[in-house]
């Protein structure tokens, strides 16, 4: 097996930029000559839930035990700035979620329409920041 690492900047950063600065390491295996790289990360809620920086390419699982309607928040630009390029996947295992946005702007994936998401039981969405302010959102069980 071999194994392999890189190192370097998020995208849209540079060395001097510490407003932004983030240190990104990936590590990837070779196993038989296939290349497997590290799991996602999963964040399970059981409550309303505002989403955070560190939620950054991670899943956030809303799980069975909690059969309650749960609304998860994508927050302004203007309080967390995502990078452009960061997604987020939303995992719902029972009754419903919301997948709200504030002041920026989400758009359905297909549709074109904007605002907020409702997830559907067993549904998974992946929410991507595309540009300053604006997200476009994706999945099975959205609507």
């Amino acid at each position: 097996m071999s194994s392999f690492k890189f190192t370097g900047l998020a995208a849209g950063t540079t060395a001097g930029d510490s407003a932004r600065y983030e240190q990104v390491t990936t590590a990837l295996a070779v196993t038989g000559g296939t290349m497997t790289g590290v799991p996602i990360t999963v964040n399970s809620q059981s409550a309303a839930y505002p989403i955070v920086l560190t939620d950054a390419g991670k899943f956030i699982l809303h799980p069975t035990a909690d059969n309650n309607a749960r609304t998860f928040t994508i927050p302004a630009e203007a309080s967390i700035n995502f990078a452009v390029g960061t997604a987020i996947t939303f995992v719902n295992q029972i009754n419903t979620i919301t997948i709200a946005i504030t002041t920026d702007t989400m758009t359905l994936a297909g549709a074109g329409t904007t605002g907020s998401r409702t997830l559907a039981a067993n549904g998974i969405a992946t929410a991507m920041k595309i540009a300053s302010a604006a997200w476009i959102i994706s999945g099975v069980g959205l609507t």
